[in-house]
């Protein structure tokens, strides 16, 4: 390997933060520690990075995957060795289910001590190689900056996700006057990013002859900011939309083709067009099991052709037709290039607007506060733009199902592994990367208790999200199956007590509101307006589920909880 004499002899901690300043980055997510403390006295003095000080490892994760989610960037991430390391796996493996470029350094102890059970050691090269695109163990000072320039380059090429780097104490404090050439030469990491072109043509050929067609809309097209290509192709050929959960905001929720998410908790027009499709078109989606329900019943009637960036993921759960290896964006804009041909689906979107339009959304409930109605009047708040963060449970679903979204990558969740806990840093680490958006936060109870030390930093680092948290003293979603499918029997899913809410952001320093009535509901929502961090609890209805829903195992169009108008 080529050396490079450097001018002056530098440490490891100084070629770290070079190299990160080199390649664009300006901002991580950190907690010190003892074995990254000469990182950390590099970083006291290192202009040109700004490094937000995180109050839990799996908050920094979290923190670094909403900068990341939000703005396709690749998302930083510094924690210690041993339990600090240990703190960060949950938002290594989310990022890693979610397919979201993150770079991680985990602190190690001393070269000598690996392997000797010193304090505060943990096999973390171990630990992280099932939920990582790639991981190393820097073993020499000078290699730091090609390994860097590697690991970005992995992590935010072909199908993005996390690469952690062990850094060891030594390696990061020793001095060096030379480095390894950090030029990429990965002869065996060649992702496919250009589709094949016989395989475009094949998908026309078949819409051609479809008269049932669907396009189903992963959170690829999102990542690949594919969505203007997705509505020209979806416009031109007079096909319907679905979107995965991680999907949506890939077209805008008021647009005609649009029939709402599929899966689970999907609409009932998205899920019967799916069921009844004789072609479908899916970009971007892997075909998760919240999506397809029952694999064996799953769009038994279609052709399928599968656009994506992994080939891992082309006929894993669902048969495929048409397989097409590559970027969302390139097929999408090479299904455009090719000449128009003549498709009629004009009694299908008939069929499926009537469908769409026979549901009716909730009923509305007097007495009670509805989280769907919040949502809903935040939507009308926010003219639909803001970036919606959310944690795992039912408020997740009521947002999916009830915010007006618009652009993508305007909803930052998490989807593959339903990280409860997610949301606050996450909701941080959007708005630290999009100072100028509105950010707002719908939290349930039972999430919020998991990370909101994170508010800690809403002051010190002037982050104003709008923290919206649907309070229904339960753990809603596991309180819903228990109802739906235990007989009731709510084991340990309901809060008997709960802390004060309101106290404790008061404790934080932040501006904190309670809403419990129905009747003022609407005007007591614009606070949501104003510019500072805010803290809103709704105290909502213990009683609602998220509907509709297709009970695990069973196929889409099995759907329970459907309302059809009179």
């Amino acid at each position: 390997m080529e050396k490079i004499t450097l001018e002056t002899a530098k440490t490891g901690s100084e070629l770290v933060l070079e190299t990160l300043r080199d390649l664009g980055i300006d901002t991580i997510f950190g907690y010190p520690g003892g074995a990254v403390l000469p990182l950390y006295d590099a970083i006291y003095s290192f202009k040109g990075i700004q490094h937000i000080l995180g109050r839990h490892e799996q908050g920094c994760l979290h923190e670094a995957e909403g900068y990341a989610k939000s703005t396709g960037k690749l998302g930083v991430a510094v924690v210690t060795s041993g339990p600090g390391a240990t703190n960060a796996i949950t938002g290594i493996a989310d990022a890693m289910s979610d397919s979201v470029p993150l770079l991680v350094f985990t602190g190690q102890v001393n070269r000598a001590g690996i392997g000797k059970d010193a304090f505060q050691e943990a096999d973390i090269v171990g630990i992280t190689m099932p939920i990582t695109k790639y991981n190393y163990q820097v073993r020499e000072t000078a290699d730091i900056p090609r390994i860097i320039t590697e690991a970005i380059h992995i992590a935010t090429t072909g199908r993005p996700g996390p690469v952690v780097i062990d850094l060891p104490k030594d390696v990061s404090a020793l001095e060096t006057d030379f480095i390894y050439d950090p030029t990429v030469k990965l002869p065996s990491y060649q992702p496919t990013v250009e589709p094949n072109e016989l395989q475009i043509k094949k998908i026309l050929k078949q819409l051609s002859k479809a008269k049932k067609p669907v396009l189903l809309a992963g959170g690829g097209v999102s990542y690949a900011e594919a969505a203007k290509d997705l509505i020209a192709l979806a416009e031109r050929y007079q096909i319907p939309v679905v979107t995965s959960l991680l999907g949506q905001g890939t077209i805008a929720t008021s647009h005609p083709l649009f029939l709402g998410m599929g899966g689970m908790h999907g609409s009932f027009a998205a899920n019967i067009a799916m069921t009844e499709a004789d072609f479908m078109i899916s970009i971007g989606c892997r075909f998760d099991d919240r999506l397809t329900g029952n694999p064996k019943t799953f769009a038994k009637k279609a052709k399928v052709a599968h656009i994506d960036i992994d080939p891992a993921e082309i006929g894993k759960i669902i048969a495929v037709d048409i397989p097409v290896v590559g970027d969302a964006k390139k097929a999408l804009q090479m299904l455009l290039a090719e000449p128009t041909v003549h498709n009629n689906t004009e009694k299908w979107i008939e069929k499926v607007t009537k469908d769409k339009n026979r549901v009716r959304s909730y009923d509305k409930k007097e007495r009670v506060v509805q989280p769907q109605a919040v949502i809903e009047r935040i939507g009308e708040l926010t003219k639909g733009n803001a970036i919606v963060v959310t944690d795992v449970g039912q408020h997740q679903m009521w947002t999916a199902q009830y915010y007006p979204y618009q652009n993508e990558r305007q909803l930052v969740t998490s989807g593959g592994l339903g990280t409860m806990g997610f949301g606050v840093p996450a909701a941080i680490g959007a708005k630290i990367a999009n100072p100028e958006k509105e950010v707002v936060l719908f939290v349930g109870d039972g999430g919020f208790q998991m990370t909101n030390q994170e508010l800690a930093i809403l002051n010190i680092y002037k982050v104003p999200i709008k923290v919206v948290m649907l309070n229904n003293h339960s753990l809603g979603m596991v309180r819903q199956w228990q109802e739906a499918f235990y007989d009731g029997r709510t084991s340990e899913s309901v809060f008997d007590s709960l802390p004060d809410f309101q106290l404790m952001a008061q404790a934080y320093g932040i501006k904190n509101y309670k809403f419990d009535d129905p009747d003022s509901l609407d005007k007591d929502l614009e606070v949501i307006t104003e510019n500072v961090p805010m803290f809103i609890e709704v105290d909502i209805s213990r009683k609602e589920h998220v509907l509709p829903m297709v009970p695990a195992g069973k196929s889409n169009h099995e759907m329970l909880g459907v309302k059809f108008n009179a």
